[in-house]
């Protein structure tokens, strides 16, 4: 299976949970999954992350050469995210506020059943699609999503990784 992080997953593993300066074990053990295959970043993901003080730890050629994934986006799919995922007449100003989300569904669709979209937003249903959260409209296309915690449990994150792995 192939993990696919959305920008959330970094910033607020960074900022909440596992910051950077204080469990390096896990942004090793990201990196090492990264390297073997396990989680990627698109790029149009990591673009996200490019700027703040998350940027000058994420931006290094090791991270990139690790987690992001090295293919070029699917248009045809980018558009089949957005149309089934959220809405085919989505406003100007409603598009927008999807983001990348659709880059990382389109991705996602290139193998679903072997693809799985990390992301910490939670599933809200709403009436409007145009509003959806990742997880529902990932749902609306059949591609399996988690959160981190269920990431590092399928993964098997641990502190101690380097000596287990």
């Amino acid at each position: 299976m192939l993990y696919l992080l959305d920008a959330n997953v970094l910033i607020d593993a960074d900022r909440d949970y596992y910051p950077m300066t204080r469990v390096p074990e896990f942004w090793e053990w990201i990196l090492h999954m990264g390297t073997k295959g396990h989680v990627k970043i698109p790029m149009e993901i990591h673009a996200e992350i490019a700027h703040g003080e998350l940027a000058k730890k994420v931006c290094t050629n090791t991270f990139k050469n690790a987690l992001v994934l090295k293919e070029e986006p699917e248009m045809r799919l980018v558009t089949r995210a957005v149309h089934q995922g959220y809405a085919a007449d989505l406003a100007e100003g409603e598009f927008e506020t999807l983001g990348s989300d659709p880059f990382l569904i389109a991705y996602a669709l290139r193998d679903p059943s072997n693809r799985c979209i990390v992301t910490t937003e939670v599933s809200k249903p709403t009436k409007r699609r145009a509003n959806r959260h990742l997880p529902d409209a990932s749902r609306a296309l059949e591609i399996p999503t988690c959160n981190t915690f269920e990431l590092i449990r399928r993964l098997d994150f641990r502190t101690n990784w380097k000596r287990v792995d």
